[in-house]
C-alpha cells in the first residue's frame, strides 16, 4: 500500500470527526432546564437561591448543623446589560494580575478579569473575563456560613466595609479586604479577601469572634455556579470552543480527577466527602477552583438551580466543611483557597496537587503532555513558540529517523523498478490477478517491501493529533506569536501563507512517491490531495501547519538524499 493512501484516509478521518464533533455540539441533546421541585435527584440541600438548606451535606458526619429553614430572599439575578441587584453595592479589588468586582451583598465575586489575557490581538483593552455576571455567561463564586440554631451570614447577607475600590500599591505583596457583619447579639463575622502579588490564586477566609452567651456552630460552604457559555455564532470545525470540556471537575486522592458534565447534573448529582482534593469550574484555556485546606474533611456535591426571569438554569458545585464549635468569648477562623486564572501547566501543580489535569488533551493525554514539556523546555532556550515547534519536528524527526529511512529506501527501490513494472502492465494488461502476482515475485526478487512506508505515517499521526491538541488547549500558545504576518499560533494563518507553502511541498514529495499498479482514479484522487489538504490546513492553527509544514520540508530532504544514495547504488 502506497503511504500516500494513509494522508487521504487521515484526512478524511480528521474532516469526520470534525464535523461529527461539530454536528453533537450544535444539534445533540442539551441539559433540561427542571425546577429543583421536579428534579428528585437533584440533591434537597440546594434553595433557589443557591444557599445549603437542612440537608446541606447528606455524605457529612451528623453534626454538620443545618441552615435557616427560611432563607432571607434573594434579588433577582440581574440580566444581561444591567446593573446588580440593588441590594449589593460594588466594590473593585485589584492585584496586579486579578481585577475582582465583589458585591457587599454575601461579599460574593461576581466578575473575575484577568489583565494579562486579552480577549483578542484586535482588542488588546479589553481582558478575558473569567467570572461575570451576565445572563448569558453566568459565572460567580460565592462563600458564605451556614448554622442550624444562630444566625450565620451566608451570601445573600448584607456586608458592611469602609470603600469602593482597593489595589495592591507598588512595593506591596499582599493585599487584604475586610467585609463585616455583625448579629447585633455579640456575634461578628469578618470575611476577609487576601490577594497575592503575581498569584492568581486568592484565599477566603472567615474570621468568627463570639462575644455573646452562647457558643456558636456552624460550617463554611464555598460554590461557583454558572451557565454554559454560549456557543460559537458560526459553523467552524477548527474553533476549539466547539471541543473544549465546559463544565465541572473534582479531585479527590483515591478516584484522582474526575469530569462532572453538566448533562449528568440531574440524573447523577455528585456527592461525597474527603480530605486533599478540590473542584472547580473548567472551560478552555481558564479555570475556576476552590481549594481547602489539605486536612480538612469537605463535602462535595452537584446540584441544578432553576432558572427565573432573564437567567437560565445554573450549574452548581459545592464545598461544605465540616461542623466547628466556636466557644461563648472566642475566635475562630475558617478559610480556602480560591483559583481564577489560566491553566498554566507550570503553575497548577503548584497551586494544587492534580490541578494540572484541568488542561484536557483527551485520549492523546500520554502523548501531549510529554510534547507540551519537551516544546516548554525549547522554548524556554529560543523564547518563540514557533521556533520550538520547528525544533520538537526535528526531534521527532531523528526520533523516527530509522523508520523514515526504511520508507525512503523503499520508495526508492520501487522508484528504480517503475520501468520494469510499467512493462508488466503492459504485458499482462487488464488481467489484474496475474499483474498482482508478477509485481509480488518482482518484489521479492528484489527484495521490496511494497508496505515499507506504512509504519512511519502511522506512527506519526498520534503525534500529530497530540499536537493538534497541545496547540488547541496550551494557553501558554494563546496569541503566541512566531514571526512576520504569524502573530498567534493558536489561529489559522491570516494570509494562508503557511497553508500554500505545505500545498507546494506535499505535491513535490507526491511527484517524488511512485503509484505502481494504481489505476488512473487513484491516482487522480492522490494528485488532488495537495489541493485538499491545503484547503483543509487552510483553518487549521497556524502553529499545527507550521508543524506539519517542518515535517514535511525535513521528510522531503531526507527523501531526496536518499533517493540519490539508492540510486548510485549497483
Amino acid at each position: 500500500m502506497n503511504h500516500l493512501r494513509f494522508f487521504l484516509l487521515a484526512g478524511l478521518l480528521l474532516v469526520g470527526l470534525q464535523l461529527w464533533v461539530a454536528w453533537e455540539k450544535d444539534y445533540g441533546p442539551r441539559p433540561a432546564e427542571v425546577p429543583l421541585s421536579t428534579t428528585p435527584a437533584t440533591p434537597a440541600a440546594v434553595g433557589d437561591d443557591g444557599v445549603p438548606t437542612t440537608a446541606a451535606a447528606p455524605s457529612a458526619p451528623a453534626d454538620v448543623p443545618a441552615a435557616p429553614a427560611e432563607p432571607a430572599a434573594t434579588p433577582a439575578v440581574p440580566a444581561a446589560g444591567q446593573p446588580a441587584a440593588e441590594a449589593g453595592r460594588l466594590v473593585r479589588i485589584e492585584s496586579d494580575v486579578l481585577r475582582l468586582t465583589v458585591s457587599t451583598r454575601g461579599a460574593e465575586i461576581l466578575e473575575a478579569e484577568l489583565p494579562g489575557y486579552p480577549v483578542s490581538l484586535e482588542r488588546r483593552d479589553v481582558a478575558v473575563k473569567l467570572l461575570n455576571q451576565d445572563a448569558q455567561r453566568y459565572f460567580i463564586a460565592q462563600s458564605g456560613l451556614v448554622a442550624s440554631e444562630r444566625k450565620a451570614p451566608d451570601h445573600t447577607t448584607e456586608f458592611q466595609i469602609d470603600g469602593d475600590a482597593f489595589a495592591l500599591a507598588d512595593g506591596q505583596s499582599v493585599l487584604e479586604v475586610p467585609f463585616t457583619w455583625s448579629d447585633g447579639e455579640g456575634l461578628t463575622v469578618r470575611k476577609i479577601l487576601r490577594l497575592e502579588r503575581g498569584s492568581y490564586a486568592l484565599s477566603i477566609r472567615h474570621e468568627i469572634d463570639n462575644q455573646s452567651a452562647a457558643p456558636w456552630r456552624g460550617s463554611q460552604y464555598r460554590q461557583m455556579q454558572r451557565v454554559p457559555p454560549p456557543k460559537p455564532s458560526a459553523f467552524a470545525f477548527n474553533d476549539p470552543e466547539l471541543y473544549a470540556f465546559v463544565g465541572a471537575a473534582v479531585y479527590s486522592p483515591d478516584e484522582m480527577f474526575q469530569k462532572l458534565p453538566f448533562d449528568d447534573f440531574a440524573e447523577e448529582p455528585f456527592r461525597r466527602t474527603f480530605a486533599g482534593g478540590w473542584s472547580a469550574m473548567q472551560q478552555h484555556y481558564f479555570v475556576g477552583a476552590y481549594i481547602p485546606d489539605a486536612t480538612e474533611q469537605t463535602s462535595y456535591e452537584t446540584a441544578i438551580l432553576p432558572g427565573s426571569g432573564f437567567m437560565p438554569t445554573r450549574f452548581l458545585m459545592r464545598q461544605m466543611s465540616p461542623a466547628f464549635e466556636v466557644a461563648p468569648g472566642a475566635s475562630q477562623s475558617i478559610g480556602a483557597r480560591l483559583y481564577l486564572g489560566p491553566k498554566l501547566q507550570s503553575l497548577l501543580p503548584e497551586v494544587a496537587p492534580g490541578l494540572q489535569y484541568t488542561v484536557d488533551y483527551g485520549m492523546v493525554a500520554f502523548i501531549a503532555q510529554p510534547l507540551f514539556w519537551l516544546m516548554s523546555w525549547i522554548h524556554k532556550l529560543v523564547g518563540n513558540w514557533g521556533v520550538a515547534i520547528i525544533i520538537l519536528t526535528l526531534l521527532i524527526k531523528l526520533a523516527f529517523y530509522r523508520l523514515s529511512e526504511a520508507q525512503y529506501r523503499s520508495m526508492a527501490r520501487m522508484r528504480k523498478l517503475q520501468p520494469r513494472l510499467e512493462a508488466l502492465k503492459e504485458r499482462f494488461g487488464d488481467d489484474r490477478q496475474k499483474m498482482a502476482q508478477a509485481q509480488m515475485d518482482l518484489f521479492k526478487q528484489e527484495k521490496v517491501n511494497p508496505l515499507g512506508g506504512c509504519l512511519p505515517i502511522l506512527v506519526q499521526i498520534p503525534v500529530f493529533f497530540a499536537l493538534y491538541w497541545v496547540i488547541f488547549e496550551a494557553v501558554e500558545l494563546r496569541q503566541a506569536p512566531f514571526f512576520g504576518w504569524i502573530q498567534d499560533l493558536s489561529v489559522k494563518d491570516p494570509y494562508f501563507v503557511l497553508p500554500l507553502l505545505n500545498a507546494v511541498v506535499m505535491w513535490y514529495t507526491q511527484r517524488l512517491s511512485p503509484t505502481p499498479g494504481m489505476d488512473p482514479v487513484q491516482r487522480k484522487v492522490l494528485q488532488s490531495m495537495p489541493l485538499v489538504f491545503g484547503v483543509l490546513f487552510a483553518f487549521f492553527p497556524s502553529g499545527l501547519v507550521l508543524y506539519w509544514l517542518a515535517n514535511g520540508v525535513l521528510g522531503l530532504v531526507q527523501q531526496i538524499v536518499i533517493m540519490k544514495r539508492v540510486e548510485a547504488e549497483k
